[in-house]
């Protein structure tokens, strides 16, 4: 049985995940929503079912959508996405194309993605910004080819079926040092609070 996506447990367990998800404390997503920290702590534990106008002012402070708070605009807990649905990227002058394999939902703590690398090219520079958030972590498994992953200056040589995790909030890409083109799967963890 698929849970009440109005029910107040529901929802105060959303906001709470989607919160520390974003790194914020309830006085930042306070500052942030307008609403106050003592009533979002009751919305998180379910005490209190928030008013539309405070589930909006929530999910703004999330940089959200009312729906996508809700989860009003999902299907249910189990999202497939097709080979024609994958959304694509990267930049044919650099040689590098990837496709995400995961849905792009809010909330989502990790994201797949499948990379090709042509021969001699690079993911990014050396002083491009790290594109993930603070505290992401990364695991990418080589399919085929050979891999350079260089990873806040230091380089790591990677060979077909080496797998990789590392801090992914750090300057990094990924070379191809080889003849050959390169293909590589990469799964990205939403950033999570460091102890």
């Amino acid at each position: 049985m698929t849970p009440d996506p109005l029910d107040p447990a529901v929802i105060g367990a959303r906001v709470k995940a989607l919160r520390e998800s974003a790194d914020l404390s309830l006085r930042d997503l306070a500052a942030r929503s307008g609403v106050s920290a003592p009533m979002l702590s009751q919305v998180e534990r379910g005490e209190t079912s928030p008013t539309l106008t405070v589930a909006a002012r929530i999910a703004a402070g999330l940089e959200l959508r009312l729906s996508q708070l809700l989860r009003l605009d999902e299907g249910g807990s189990v999202t497939i996405v097709g080979k024609a649905q994958r959304q694509r990227g990267g930049n044919a002058r650099r040689g590098h194309r990837f496709e995400v394999l995961t849905a792009g939902q809010p909330g989502q703590r990790a994201e797949l993605s499948r990379h090709t690398l042509a021969p001699g090219r690079a993911t990014g520079a050396a002083d491009d910004p790290p594109m993930h958030e603070a505290g992401s972590r990364e695991t990418a498994l080589v399919e085929s080819g050979g891999l350079l992953l260089v990873c806040d200056g230091q380089r790591y040589p990677l060979h077909e079926g080496d797998c990789v995790t590392f801090d992914a909030d750090l300057p990094h890409h990924f070379e191809n040092p080889t003849e050959h083109d390169a293909a590589f799967l990469a799964v990205v963890s939403a950033g999570l609070r460091r102890s």
